[in-house]
């Protein structure tokens, strides 16, 4: 049998991002101890650039109490505007004075606000734990083995070690795997006054050569980001390496006869510039093998077009939660888990490829069709198209049948 010894429940899990200490403390509901283990040797208060927890992702949080700590120290966003290069109006995602649709927030304060919490609960976050091997897994415990020489062993093992997940590749060697899209993504924080704040609206522009966005706090602090094509399959060590000084100049030449008041921001950032490059994850098949489950970027990475990649992770960490609270049976908790996410995210993740490749119409002839077609798309989003994705709910207290 593989059900879970109900005395003596432990779980471990590798990777403190977001999914890893929201999935630790789902299972602590549930009745579960668990330990998160993360490669860094101490936090990263500065990882990432920021993202966006949309609604459906609040309701998660608001589920673990710190979906007010991420209205505090986010952006409300009420509304998406969209401008082509010349600075023609395509349309509205939202309304200025409507609900938010979700929140603006640096990513490396809402891996904070996750762990703070998830210590304030009692559980143990180990740092310096790079994961080098899973030495047994059968339908009942796994061990794994670190690369400081220590190993451990649990009933189940959560992968929460994202897009490049270490634990995929040993534990599911025939997966797929990620697809890099074409596209970087890049990025900064910078004060800078002369960009006009209406609150609540992120402006989102079709460059003359690249897409722009940017989003104004009341401090006059502006999240700026964008995205450009990129030949080969980079890695982010290897982009990074690149002098700032370069991308500089190469961001300056991007958009350097864009509307106003997108050069301004290019030239007055005085602040490093984040560089990404943006890969996804083609269908996973199979998202466990006996003790082993992965979840969020692990096992379904999207690209940040659709701003739902930290809402997938949460969606999962609590359903995974009620599976294994409600099927004491592993395996099958696991199965329940991958057949009521699967569909869902899959979807996520082809339609924010699909946004993507949207946004980089260069030639006359895609121009004139993109900006025929745009406003139609964006009426037909405002008439709760994307209530699929945005109102989706999970109860956490019903029942999870295997």
């Amino acid at each position: 049998m593989s059900e879970i010894n109900q005395e003596n429940r432990k779980a471990l899990i590798i990777g403190c991002g977001i999914a890893g200490p929201a999935v630790a403390m789902f299972l602590k509901k549930a009745g579960v101890e668990s330990i998160v283990y993360e490669s860094d040797q101490q936090p990263d208060h500065f990882s990432g650039l920021f993202l966006n927890v949309a609604r459906n992702g609040l309701r998660v949080l608001d589920e673990l109490n710190v979906s007010d700590q991420i209205k505090q120290h986010g952006i409300a966003l009420h509304a998406m505007r969209m401008l082509n290069g010349k600075g023609k109006h395509l349309g509205d995602i939202g309304q200025p004075s409507g609900q938010p649709q979700g929140y603006t927030i640096l990513r490396g304060t809402l891996n904070k606000i996750l762990r703070d919490e998830a210590i304030r609960q009692g559980i143990p976050i180990m740092y310096g734990k790079k994961l080098v091997a899973i030495a047994n897994n059968t339908e009942t415990e796994v061990t794994v083995q670190f690369d400081d020489g220590t190993s451990e062993t649990g009933q189940f093992l959560v992968a929460c070690d994202g897009i490049h997940s270490r634990t995929r590749k040993i534990v599911l060697p025939a997966a797929p795997e990620p697809t890099y899209t074409g596209l970087l993504s890049f990025g900064g924080v910078q004060q800078n006054r002369s960009v006009r704040n209406e609150a609540g609206v992120q402006t989102m522009v079709f460059g003359k050569k690249a897409f722009f966005g940017y989003m104004v706090r009341e401090q006059s602090e502006t999240y700026w980001f964008g995205n450009m094509e990129y030949p080969g399959k980079p890695t982010r060590r290897a982009l990074m390496n690149i002098p700032q000084e370069q991308w500089r100049r190469t961001l300056d030449g991007l958009y350097a006869d864009d509307i106003a008041p997108i050069p301004d921001i290019i030239r007055s950032n005085q602040q490093e510039i984040g560089i990404f490059p943006i890969y996804d994850m083609p269908p996973v098949p199979q998202w466990h093998h006996r003790s082993v489950v992965l979840i969020g970027d692990a096992v379904h990475a999207t690209s940040p077009n659709a701003g739902q990649g930290a809402s997938m992770a949460v969606e999962d960490a609590m359903m995974l939660g009620k599976c294994i609270r409600d099927i004491p049976n592993i395996q099958h908790a696991f199965a329940a888990f991958q057949a009521i996410r699967r569909e869902r995210v899959e979807r996520i993740v082809k339609y924010s490829r699909t946004i993507g490749q949207r946004k980089h119409a260069t030639n006359p002839v895609q121009v004139f069709f993109r900006d025929l077609m745009m406003p139609i798309f964006l009426k037909a989003a405002n008439k709760d198209a994307h209530t699929w994705m945005y109102d989706f709910r999970i109860d956490w207290n019903e029942k999870v049948h295997a």
